[in-house]
């Protein structure tokens, strides 16, 4: 008889909906390691502002790629699953569950269904269309990819121009390529998931809470360090929520209490986007868990990763 699938567990969800509480509860009880996958978490630049597991989290269970980027090296989707599939190889041939935890949807739909196989755009492509119009690549791209052109957000002009350059550098849509994805783990892995959508009020209210703790815990000096080594502002680590709003108290250009509502504001905004995502983008018959998750409702969720009535 073959042998099983090894497991893997998944909880994810949006930002402040308990993922690390649990994770942690189950790692106790199982002997589980826990893997990142949050692309905020990712970088040693924001333990704080990415909510970073604590130093008695990181007593209590094994974590592995928290911290595991300088701030100056941006990670990409397909690099970050690189590295969980090495790291979920190894905790699998020691005889451990391996439990992802995150509220990146592009990183676990990167690792679990793979990345489309797009051939590097040609330069002299790309050259053109970075220094077309918007308007001219839009038209173009009706012409040679009318599915994307009509899918795409006119100011979404990031997207338009990648998909303009796939199909000029090509000849095929990224569509087309993203139907041939490779490097999935999906069918590798006995996968348990369970996705938190807990009630939105109650996950806005944690939001703005855990805002504020951070700028207790010592957020506007971690974003000060930031400022102090004159990184990219394009850089991720650099748009982080927080990094912004934070920065322009820094730079004296609104108190500190307009900064924290700022950085509230942009929590609640990312929750909501990440909540529409995965209420709506998994499969249907993924768990999800629509309480709010208090200590007496833990151990409910617990049973349910635990596949027990």
């Amino acid at each position: 008889m073959p042998s099983p699938k090894p497991p893997l567990t998944l909880i994810a969800g949006p930002t402040a909906s308990g993922k690390s509480a649990l994770a942690l509860a189950l790692a106790e009880q199982i002997g589980g390691v826990i893997v990142n996958a949050d692309s905020a978490q990712i970088y040693q630049d924001l333990k704080i502002l990415s909510a970073a597991p604590s130093a008695d989290a990181l007593k209590r269970a094994e974590h592995r790629l928290y911290g595991a980027r300088d701030g100056a090296l941006p990670c990409s989707a397909a690099e970050w699953a690189a590295m969980a599939r090495t790291e979920i190889a190894a905790i699998h041939a020691n005889g451990q569950v391996p439990i992802l935890v995150g509220g990146t949807g592009l990183y676990i739909r990167t690792l679990l269904d793979g990345i489309a196989p797009v051939p590097a755009i040609d330069p002299g492509v790309r050259t053109r269309v970075r220094h077309a119009s918007a308007d001219e690549n839009r038209t173009k791209l009706q012409a040679l990819d009318p599915g994307a052109a009509a899918r795409l957000n006119r100011a979404d002009t990031a997207r338009i121009n990648r998909a303009l350059e796939v199909i000029l550098s090509t000849g095929r849509t990224l569509a087309e390529w993203q139907r041939q994805r490779e490097g999935g783990i999906a069918g590798e892995v006995e996968l348990r998931p369970l996705l938190l959508l807990p009630p939105r009020k109650w996950l806005y209210a944690r939001c703005d809470e855990r805002f504020a703790h951070m700028i207790d815990e010592g957020a506007v000096a971690e974003v000060e360090a930031l400022l102090a080594r004159q990184l990219n502002p394009n850089l991720p680590v650099m748009r982080a929520i927080g990094v912004r709003e934070l920065s322009q108290y820094l730079l004296g250009q609104c108190s500190l209490d307009e900064a924290v509502a700022a950085g509230q504001q942009a929590t609640r905004r990312y929750a909501k986007r990440q909540y529409t995502w995965f209420a709506h983008q998994p499969p249907a018959d993924w768990l999800r868990f629509q309480e709010a998750l208090d200590i007496e409702r833990l151990g409910q969720a617990l049973a349910l990763l635990k596949g027990k009535d």
